[in-house]
This record gives C-alpha cells, sequence and structure tokens, in this order.
C-alpha cells in the first residue's frame, strides 16, 4: 500500500540545482536588486548631512585662512565656535569682469569652479593670461567680507592653480586694507607629502601674514624665493619663504595668488572694496 502509493505520487525528490545557470543569475540579480535599493536610499537619506559637512568644511576653511580659528581645532580662545564666528562674515557675488557686486545668486548654493566649466558662464584664457593654468576663469565669484563695527575688516577670496601634481584649491584672506595679507590656506591639493605637501604646514602658512600682496603700482608682487631680500627693503614686504625642493609647488602658488589678486581675478574687486572704504 505504501509503495503503490509513493508510485502515485507526483515526482517531487528531483533535488534542487542551486549551482544551475537559473538559479545563479536569480540569486545574482536579486543580491544587486537589494545593494541597488540600499545604496540608493542612503545617498538620499545622508544628502542633507553630507551638504552640512561641505558647509561646516567651507566655513573652517575661510575662517583659517583669515586667522580667526586656530589649525584642527573647533573654537578658537574665547570658545566661539564655527557658526558664531562666520557670522560675522558677509558673502557676496561679484562679477569678476567689472569688480561689482551682483544680486539674484543663491551664494549658499553657487560654485564658481562649476560656473568655470560652462563656456557661457567663463573665460577661456589665453596662455600668457593663464599664469595659474586653469583653463577658464568663471565670470562670477564669491568674495566673503568680514565686517566689524560696521567697518570692513577682512576679506577672504577663493584662489586655485596648478601645483606639480594637480590643481591646489583655496581661499586667500587680506585685511581690511586690501593690500597687507591676513592668511592663505589650501583644503586641497596632490603635492608630494614633506616637500610640496608642506603647503598644509602652520609654520609655513604663518610666513604669509603681513605679506604686501600689491607693490606701490597697485600690481600683484607677492614671490615665493629661496633667499630673502635684506629686512626693511621693499621686495622683502612681498616674500615669502619657497618650499623646500619643491620648486614647481612653490612656483605654482606663487602664480595662483598673483593671478587671482590681479586683474582678471579679484582685483578690480579690491580695488572698488578700497575705494569704498
Amino acid at each position: 500500500m505504501s509503495e503503490s502509493s509513493d508510485l502515485n505520487k507526483p515526482s517531487s525528490d528531483k533535488k534542487f540545482d542551486k549551482e544551475g545557470l537559473k538559479n545563479v543569475l536569480f540569486v545574482a540579480i536579486s543580491v544587486c536588486l537589494v545593494c541597488s535599493v540600499v545604496v540608493a536610499s542612503s545617498a538620499v537619506l545622508l544628502k542633507p548631512m553630507r551638504i552640512l559637512n561641505q558647509e561646516l568644511d567651507r566655513k573652517q576653511n575661510i575662517l583659517r585662512a583669515a586667522g580667526l580659528l586656530p589649525e584642527r581645532a573647533k573654537v578658537d580662545e574665547l570658545g566661539r565656535g564655527i557658526d558664531e564666528l562666520f557670522s560675522e562674515f558677509e558673502v557676496r557675488a561679484v562679477d569678476l569682469n567689472t569688480g561689482e557686486f551682483i544680486d539674484g545668486v543663491d551664494v549658499t548654493s553657487y560654485d564658481p569652479i562649476k560656473a568655470s566649466k560652462r563656456i557661457e558662464d567663463s573665460l577661456d584664457l589665453t596662455s600668457d593670461q593663464d599664469i595659474a593654468v586653469i583653463g577658464r576663469r568663471e565670470n562670477v565669484s564669491l568674495v566673503y567680507l568680514k565686517i566689524r563695527d560696521g567697518v570692513l575688516d577682512k576679506v577672504v577670496i577663493p584662489v586655485r592653480g596648478y601645483g606639480l601634481w594637480g590643481t591646489l584649491l583655496g581661499y586667500l584672506a587680506l585685511e581690511g586694507d586690501m593690500e597687507t595679507i591676513a592668511g592663505l590656506g589650501f583644503y586641497f591639493h596632490k603635492e608630494t607629502p614633506g616637500l610640496g605637501g608642506e603647503v598644509d604646514n602652520p609654520k609655513w602658512k604663518r610666513l604669509w601674514r603681513d605679506v604686501k600682496a600689491f607693490d606701490e603700482a597697485g600690481l600683484p608682487a607677492v614671490r615665493l624665493v629661496k633667499t630673502r631680500s635684506a629686512s626693511g627693503s621693499e621686495a622683502a614686504r612681498h616674500e615669502v619663504d619657497a618650499l623646500s625642493g619643491a620648486t614647481l609647488t612653490s612656483r605654482g602658488v606663487q602664480n595662483l595668488v598673483r593671478f587671482w589678486t590681479g586683474e582678471l581675478g579679484f582685483g578690480s574687486v579690491l580695488k572698488n572694496l578700497k575705494t569704498a572704504s
């Protein structure tokens, strides 16, 4: 009876071929779909946090370039945090062709570097103009103005230029006289650690303080040199020690500072601010 019943049953004892092509493809596709959903969901959920972190990092770099926030610190000597310190800054969009402030630009989301990639929003530089080796310069950029007691105290401008291995991205801060450098800092570069990478060295960055960005004719005059001129001389006012063993990086930093303080950069903006102050 038992054997007869077994014979009448539908064949169900065929082994499940888990290594068959169909099953392998099914498992692989299922895993891919699950992973895609997880990654996509994470990207969407974490986007607000990523934007906040990017904004916080931008503020830190601007404050450090201006000498208002110690290296690797999140608060200043008085315990003031990044947001509190940055609240003293006014962010303005500027037309680099005219040096004038412009309205209608969302300064919280505008990206000058992305604008420089768009032909309609940028200037194609000739080889003679392009001493910073950036290819194209955006028509509209941003400036960060620190106001103290109704008086312009500091101006911070974004700068970039090619070093030895890639483009350095950073901020240059000027005092309210629009001539004296308050600080320079880079938040991205590909320079060689121990050589060109010394652009991150706090000791070297302190050398930029009080350097005069322009000569008596109002032209960009910063020079990175191996041997400094006599102390107190006119030439010494514009000089910073070159990075040891990093000639091309030093030249790149010199050129990018000169470019962005020149007429094709923020030169006309700084002149207008100086006139208005």
